[in-house]
């Protein structure tokens, strides 16, 4: 049986439960969202191995989706499902930063295959399992999660990587300008906002233990340190 889990963003009510079904049936996870706003906030609060998003979906549209996405990660395999067929669409689409665009109406066998391959992808490219000690904390990157006071913790992908980052480069100065251009790949004003909420994010999860600490530097960057 498979363990990943897979959101998937589709307003169809008959079509999303038809897949989800199949989906199920394979072993994956599915997190079933209507609108785009809803599937960010999946996104953003759940370790995800593959979306697969609908471009037609209300509010948030899954260009927007997928362009929200990229921002918070730029490795998860990302399929766009529709039903419009135009070649700029599907440029759009690949432009964004997604794996593969399959056009409606389309077999479970093609998306099952399509979502094998990029996981497989996906998977070749995660560092073996280390779990670092981090003060009081036990800190799995490659599950995302801390445990503390037999207490597990699960973070973000985003979070999990800038802890990473940080344990990587402990009682080592890093500037605002080289974290963003490592997780974010650009070091633009938005950039810069999203690395405030991931740190502050951290801060507080991390103040169970008084040792471990995200020290600010002001207008230079940041300090990993365990005291």
């Amino acid at each position: 049986m498979n363990e990943y889990t897979i959101l998937y963003a589709e307003d169809d009510e008959t079509l999303a439960f038809l897949t989800k079904d199949n989906l199920e049936q394979h072993g994956y996870k599915v997190l079933h969202c209507c609108e785009g706003q809803e599937a960010l906030n999946v996104f953003k609060n759940n370790h995800i191995d593959l979306c697969i998003l609908d471009i037609m979906l209300p509010g948030i549209d899954g260009f927007e989706l997928a362009s929200a996405i990229r921002i918070l990660n730029q490795e998860v395999p990302l399929l766009f499902l529709s039903a419009k067929t135009l070649k700029e669409d599907r440029i759009k689409g690949l432009k964004i930063g997604a794996d593969d665009y399959i056009v409606k109406p389309f077999s479970i066998e093609e998306l099952l295959l399509k979502m094998e391959v990029f996981l497989n992808r996906s998977q070749k490219t995660r560092p073996g399992n280390k779990i670092i000690q981090l003060g009081r904390f036990q800190f799995d990157a490659q599950n995302y999660s801390l445990r503390i006071n037999e207490e597990t913790i699960l973070l973000t992908q985003r979070e999990s990587e800038l802890l990473k980052l940080f344990t990587e480069n402990k009682d080592t100065v890093l500037t605002r300008e080289m974290i963003l251009k490592k997780l974010w790949g650009d070091d633009d004003y938005f950039m810069g906002r999203s690395l405030d909420v991931f740190i502050s994010r951290l801060r507080k999860i991390l103040s169970e233990d008084k040792q471990v600490q995200i020290e600010n530097l002001h207008g230079i960057g940041f300090r990993f340190t365990i005291k």
